[in-house]
């Protein structure tokens, strides 16, 4: 994730905009210096001072809300008020006899920390130790010149001159940059983190959906191995691969984004999750990583929902001019081994067992039977109210290739008719997904195509 394009990258500027106003305060106590002032010297200097000061503080403020993003500019800014700081703390020292009072001034010290606030809220590290170090050298190196211009008017005096007060005062402003520095080291190292945690939440989101995710990002243990009650559905384009021989690539790639794209929105609509994609196919598990008692009835529900959609979507295709497309479902209750399964190279977060072989027999058989629905006797079970009389037809000992033991089975007629039969209706689960919503889906150009 690009950290400009993310909510965190985009608040740089409110924080510029924001710690502007400082720069105000800092205008205020010039001012005040220059009323209150006492000399002509003094005076001359501040006006100078209060003036450089004020055009800086105006183009920074217009660089901060017309080019937030150009860094050398702040970086400019920086350095003009590291050395406002500097000839407003000891301008005196040079302009001034060596016998007159060189003592800091209340407000030259209040300048130069509301500054170094000022830099702190950028929370740029940068910033900050560009800030303090020309600070602090040209403070030390201020005091060494001051200690000399006493040595030599009073031999002897160099040391007592350096090491007095105001040295004091500079190893407080520079522990107190120190500080402003570890701070936004921290608050660096949170962004980071917090942009991992986005990026890693986006990523899920694609197989997940967002009550999902959550769990994912809050619970590690639902990612171990263990056998779960799950739901498992297939979804498969009918005589997809005679369609691929002839098909452009473009027309095949838009094809298979809004197929997949009416799948995995009513899969996320319904509370399950995108196992894979494999070409057309799509497996999709309710009840992992979490099962819950309804996930029988999410899954079917979320199979009935798919069934008109495509259906509508196939229907659509024709009166394009297009193939007319036919999807299979089929859908299996059972137990399965879920969670990471680790390889060395490539681990995958997926379902294994019985029920998955199953669940994708009867997708298959789907085909056979030219129906868009197959569930096994295991949803039956889980959900009979869902299941009227007159749409459904029941079958009883099918047999299952790969597999000793036969499975009672339950299939859709498919018929012309693209409206939904009352057996079509998904009981009491309610969600927002439109089946529709693969119209409004962008395209994508194809590089090179």
């Amino acid at each position: 994730m690009d950290k400009k394009s993310s909510p965190l990258g985009n608040s740089a500027a409110t924080r510029e905009i924001r710690s502007a106003s400082l720069r105000f305060v800092v205008l205020s106590i010039l001012f005040a210096n220059l009323v209150f002032g006492d000399g002509l010297a003094s005076f001359t200097t501040h006006v100078i001072v209060n003036s450089v000061y004020l055009i800086v503080s105006v183009a920074s403020v217009a660089a901060a809300v017309y080019f937030p993003r150009q860094k050398h500019l702040g970086q400019l800014f920086v350095m003009l008020d590291a050395a406002l700081v500097v000839v407003i703390l000891y301008e005196h020292i040079l302009a001034n006899p060596i016998t007159q009072d060189h003592n800091l001034t209340t407000s030259s010290l209040v300048v130069s920390f509301i500054l170094l606030n000022h830099v702190g809220l950028k929370l740029d590290r940068w910033l900050i130790v560009v800030f303090s170090t020309i600070v602090v050298s040209a403070w030390v190196l201020m005091l060494a010149i001051m200690a000399f211009r006493h040595h030599d008017s009073s031999p002897g005096t160099l040391l007592a001159n350096f090491f007095n007060q105001d040295l004091g005062l500079t190893v407080s402003f520079a522990f107190t940059a120190m500080a402003v520095y570890l701070l936004a080291r921290d608050h660096d190292r949170t962004v980071r983190q917090a942009l991992r945690i986005e990026e890693k939440r986006m990523n899920l989101s694609r197989f997940f959906s967002p009550t999902v995710v959550a769990d994912l990002q809050t619970a590690s243990a639902s990612l171990d191995l263990e056998r779960r009650d799950a739901a498992i559905m297939f979804v498969d384009i009918r005589d997809f691969t005679s369609y691929a021989e002839t098909a452009s690539s473009r027309e095949l790639a838009c094809v298979l984004g809004e197929y997949r794209h009416i799948v995995a929105g009513a899969v996320f609509a319904y509370g399950g999750t995108v196992d894979k994609f494999i070409g057309d196919g799509v497996m999709a598990v309710f009840g992992q990583p979490k099962p819950k008692a309804d996930d029988a009835r999410r899954a079917l529900a979320c199979a009935l929902t798919l069934t008109e959609a495509l259906e509508e979507w196939g229907g659509k295709k024709i009166e394009k001019g297009g193939p007319r497309l036919y999807a299979g479902i089929g859908l299996h209750y059972g137990t399965v081994l879920g969670g990471v399964l680790e390889s060395g190279f490539h681990d995958e977060f997926t379902v294994i067992g019985d029920a998955v072989n199953v669940a994708q027999r009867l997708e298959s058989l789907a085909s056979l039977l030219k129906s868009p629905l197959v569930v096994s006797d295991r949803i039956i079970e889980e959900v009979p109210g869902m299941f009227g009389p007159n749409d459904w037809v029941y079958t009883n000992g099918v047999s299952i290739p790969g597999r000793k033991a036969s499975v009672n089975i339950a299939y859709i007629r498919r018929t012309a008719n693209l409206a939904s039969p009352a057996g079509y209706e998904t009981g009491d689960i309610h969600t927002d997904f439109k089946r529709s919503s693969f119209q409004s889906r962008p395209r994508i150009p194809l590089v090179g195509m």
